[in-house]
């Protein structure tokens, strides 16, 4: 038997003479989006103040190119050289000087009108690409480790040592509404944090998706008195997870078997192994119509039990104030918000794994264009990539299929042409985004 022995690098003959080369032909895609529905503009209307004097950048513009370098995967003001290196197809990007000059010149007021022009371009979106049928916010809150000693840092109640940001997401579309950065000791359902992320998470939606029917959802941070009155007062529905008292143990134990109907999963379908039920509680210090349900499950094999599960099944309980009998699916609804912490991951995949700076208002400036760099590779999916494969796939996976695949830049008769690979296994969805997005309106 004959083995073919596989080509090593070292017989490769490698050169260095190849001419308009890119590794960041689908990235463009995303700065057009941006420039497309009139982020670009918004924001340098926004922060025209910001110029104190004469500039060669227009703040709007730098700011723009940071949510597209942390969209591309950047984690720091280094990584705008990625950027910077691919002049014929992003432009002149800003230095890391003028850069950090001005996330240090983003106070809350500044930041406030970045908000309102992100808030703007997501309506020219749903415009175009369909607005939810029922907008669902999803807030919750994560760790972010600080490497060094940083300010309002501090201990998290994981031991570890950081910040503690709250966000909130739209769970139909999956794009980021707001964030708070906030200290590693925060806590966890300090009620007027929750208010002022929900506040901020309204303003950046149309008046239209303002409805009655807007659903909440929350952990058992969530579950305040304060935040929940605040809910109700805005004429909305919310959906929190409770805590295991005594007296809702007791509650859950008190019910009859014959009460317990089965639960059922995300096609609809019962599920086996797991039963809802409504729970008789005195919820009077709750808003009025508010509901307790139950869910009981087996735990899965090797699954430690607590002191809080009673027979070999383990509980949940949530409140709500929604209406309707088929309480099994107010239960599932409320459970696919564990779909925000797939939201979360994605976001520290684009730049929140990492707070950069050592002043806190300039951390929090770094949150906010996190929060756009996830904005723009959604509506860069949603507008240019909606049916294929790449409309719902994560950051990771849509740069190497998508944003970061070699071209070669040619120019003839006074235009620019990007050859894309003839072999890329995903060249087909790369040539329908281009042509979707020569037919967006400007």
């Amino acid at each position: 038997m004959r083995v073919k022995r596989e080509r090593s690098i070292e017989s490769v003959e490698v050169v260095a003479d190849a001419e308009g080369l890119t590794s960041r032909a689908g990235t463009a895609l995303v700065a057009a989006i941006a420039d497309r529905i009139g982020l670009t503009s918004a924001l340098c209307e926004a922060l025209a103040g910001v110029r104190e004097r004469r500039r060669r950048r227009d703040p709007g513009r730098i700011a723009r190119d940071l949510a597209l370098m942390l969209a591309d995967g950047g984690d720091c003001l280094a990584d705008l050289r990625a950027l910077r290196d691919q002049r014929s197809l992003f432009g002149e990007v800003a230095s890391d000087a003028t850069a950090w000059r001005l996330l240090d010149a983003l106070d809350e007021r500044r930041l406030a009108a970045i908000r309102a022009a992100r808030a703007q371009a997501r309506r020219r979106v749903w415009e175009q690409a369909g607005a939810p049928r029922r907008a669902i916010l999803d807030l919750d809150g994560t760790l972010v480790t600080a490497h060094s000693e940083k300010e309002r840092a501090a201990g998290t109640y994981k031991g570890g040592y950081g910040f503690h940001p709250l966000l909130c997401y739209e769970a139909q579309t999956g794009e980021a509404l707001a964030g708070l950065l906030r200290p590693g000791n925060a806590g966890f359902n300090t009620a007027c944090d929750h208010i002022e992320v929900f506040d901020e998470a309204l303003a950046q939606l149309p008046d239209e998706a303002t409805t009655p029917g807007l659903l909440v959802r929350c952990d058992r941070a969530g579950a305040t008195h304060a935040f929940l009155e605040h809910v109700t007062e805005k004429g909305f529905r919310f959906s929190v997870g409770l805590d295991l008292s005594e007296p809702v143990r007791e509650a859950i134990l008190a019910v009859p078997q014959q009460r317990w109907q089965p639960a059922i999963d995300a096609e609809g379908e019962p599920r086996a192994g797991a039963w809802v039920c409504e729970l008789d509680l005195d919820l009077a210090a709750w808003p009025a119509g508010t509901r307790a349900i139950c869910r009981r499950e087996r735990p899965h094999p090797g699954a430690q039990l607590s002191f809080t599960d009673a027979d070999g099944y383990r509980f949940q309980v949530l409140l709500t104030n929604q209406r309707g009998r088929r309480i099994a699916r107010l239960e599932q609804l409320h459970r696919q918000r564990a779909a925000c912490e797939d939201r979360i991951r994605c976001a520290k995949e684009t730049g929140l794994r990492n707070l950069p700076f050592h002043a806190f208002h300039m951390n929090a400036a770094w949150l906010e264009l996190v929060l756009l760099a996830q904005d723009l590779l959604r509506w860069t999916q949603r507008l240019l990539l909606a049916g294929t494969e790449l409309a719902r796939c994560e950051p990771k996976r849509l740069r190497y299929r998508l944003l970061h695949v070699a071209a070669r830049l040619t120019r003839h008769a006074r235009r620019l042409i990007l050859h894309l690979p003839r072999a890329w296994p995903w060249q087909r969805e790369l040539l329908l985004a281009f042509e979707r997005l020569r037919t967006l309106p400007a």
